[in-house]
């Protein structure tokens, strides 16, 4: 048996990324736009050659290990 404030931490993991700065939730629309946008950008991040990720301060595993992620995870 789990007590409420367990229950409630299970809860809150799940709609946190849900829940903006102000404390109001995000809309879907929003959520996926956000989850989009940052698959374009893991995608372009790939794309770019060493010369040009040593320019901006990247490693290719620090690359690597970015577009790993989910998209769904920052």
């Amino acid at each position: 048996m789990h007590t409420i404030s367990e229950e409630r931490g299970q809860y809150s993991r799940w709609i946190a990324p849900f829940r903006r700065v102000d404390g109001g939730f995000v809309s879907v629309l929003d959520l996926v736009l956000a989850w989009s946008e940052r698959s374009r950008q893991r995608a372009a991040l790939q794309r770019l050659d060493d010369r040009m990720l040593r320019d901006v301060g990247l490693t290719r595993a620090e690359v690597g290990r970015e577009c790993e992620k989910p998209f769904w995870r920052p």
